[in-house]
């Protein structure tokens, strides 16, 4: 069947948008490696002195290299615990900027990756948003010739606002050009790009190639390359057929585009399956958000999906991602920017008891490294494809919005408020995301309906199952509001 054909052109089609996947990865992991480097700097630009004990602890612990003091001051300046503890928290506020700036970047700009993509095409849409990755990347990259703190800060905010339109876009765009029996697996490479973002950056953020004192700002600004990359393959890549007949209403264009993906000249079923799903949706009014939630046809299936991603976001996989390098310090590791490098989270069990036996260092980054794979097989990427398996082209926009807004949401909690739950919790810190996940685990068994194999009508009846209404005749439009779908 030629649906199940993977072709030339798709696989460039789906490599160009994962480009924008692989640089949100990198923007969420960069920050990591460089942490007490990029520390040190900001000490400098803001006349911070670094004969603070504590800083100097935590410098040596962190990098290689020896701390630069200057030759005029060989003598460490006695300072006050009130000045000490004024110092701390003036960079501890400008590092959890420079970090969890980028969430609420993604946050804002979460609510309009479906309509840029429905305004301008998905094509366009992904150029557009592309001046963002590389407006971003520059105030990053030139950090070091000015006032670094706020460069970084105001360059991982915007960074953050093009890594929310694409988390909407990239999996909108994937899903409408994928073939029906390969939409799961080739939805899936989103969060598998994002994943490798990360392990690039935590590897060439290494103080041995660019993470150190001379090349950190490039480090930061590297995500220019894959952005430059995306915008030359996008003018050979092919629109959205979906968007391209049930939007625009072209049927020419979208067979051209179905005929290059599917590398046939018979596409008349994905015509016939999209003059369904434009049927249906003629008679489907837009929803909105409100909406989602008071229909009782939506509820379930929006509540199901938003915890899906809040289960991603708080089983504590982000607290690793940007913050492992003193995680790791805290366990033992003698080298935690190594260890850095394939970490995605991190094990409860082992992070609780890993002070009081040095050798259980090694076997907590064991389970940490296997932690990561089976987060990747499930709550990493699933919820991003699933989504939009739940919902037809009348809400989906609506949905798409609030699942992604919930995730960055999620995101964002993670990153500003992860410091001082471990200041409260110690060591046990992650037997409260243990906590979490088993309660997402219990709530994924019971309400969240099996969608392998099985079309959107049958999804769609299983959530009327699961809300005891299965025997209640609903309209036509609410009985198939998951036909055919316009992303997945």
């Amino acid at each position: 069947m030629t649906e199940d054909k993977v072709t030339g052109t798709l696989v460039l089609a789906v490599f160009t948008a994962v480009l924008s996947s692989f640089q949100f990865g990198y923007d969420i992991g960069v920050i990591n490696a460089p942490q007490q480097v990029i520390i040190t700097h900001y000490r400098h630009v803001l006349g911070v002195s670094l004969d603070d004990r504590k800083a100097i602890h935590n410098y040596a612990l962190n990098s290689t290299e020896e701390l630069p003091i200057s030759p005029g001051d060989p003598t460490p300046v006695s300072w006050t615990e009130e000045e000490t503890m004024t110092s701390a928290s003036l960079i501890t506020m400008f590092w959890s900027l420079s970090v969890s700036s980028f969430a609420v970047g993604g946050m804002i700009a979460s609510f309009f990756g479906g309509l840029l993509g429905d305004k301008l095409g998905r094509i366009k849409a992904l150029l557009v948003a592309n001046i963002l990755s590389l407006v971003g990347a520059l105030l990053m990259g030139f950090s070091k010739l000015g006032p670094s703190h706020i460069l970084i800060i105001s360059g991982r905010g915007i960074s953050g606002l093009y890594c929310g339109l694409i988390s909407g876009l990239v999996p909108m765009y994937i899903g409408e050009i994928a073939p029906t029996t390969l939409r799961g697996a080739i939805g899936a490479l989103h969060q598998l790009a994002v994943v490798t973002g990360i392990l690039i950056s935590q590897i060439v953020g290494l103080d041995f190639i660019l993470g150190n004192h001379e090349l950190w700002h490039i480090l930061l600004g590297l995500s220019a390359v894959p952005a430059i990359l995306q915008c030359l393959l996008l003018f050979f890549c092919p629109e959205s057929p979906r968007y391209l007949y049930i939007k625009l209403d072209e049927e020419a264009k979208a067979k051209k585009s179905l005929k290059r993906l599917r590398g046939s000249d018979d596409v008349t079923k994905d015509i016939s399956e999209m003059r369904k799903e434009r049927e249906e949706g003629s008679n489907e009014k837009k929803v909105s958000i409100i909406q989602l939630f008071t229909s009782s046809s939506y509820r379930q299936p929006i509540l199901v999906a938003l915890m899906l991603h809040l289960a991603q976001q708080f089983s504590g996989i982000n607290a690793i991602f940007y913050y492992s390098t003193s995680i790791f310090q805290t366990a033992g590791i003698s080298q935690p920017v190594y260890a850095t490098i394939g970490v995605g989270a991190v094990n409860t069990v082992f992070t609780a008891v890993s002070n009081k036996l040095p050798w259980m260092s090694y076997v907590s980054m064991t389970a940490i490294f296997l932690f990561v794979s089976f987060f990747e097989i499930g709550p990493g990427p699933i919820p991003w494809f699933m989504v939009a398996e739940f919902f037809s082209q009348g809400p989906r926009p609506a949905a798409l919005a609030i699942a992604a807004f919930s995730n960055w949401t999620g995101n964002f909690i993670i990153a500003l408020c992860f410091q001082y739950i471990v200041d409260f919790c110690g060591p046990y810190v992650f037997f409260l995301f243990a906590g979490v996940v088993l309660a997402f685990t219990l709530f994924t068994y019971f309400k969240v309906p099996e969608t392998k194999g099985k079309s959107f009508e049958e999804i769609a009846a299983k959530f009327r199952k699961k809300r005891g209404s299965a025997a209640t005749p609903k309209p036509a439009v609410e009985m198939e509001f998951l036909g055919p779908t316009e992303t997945i």
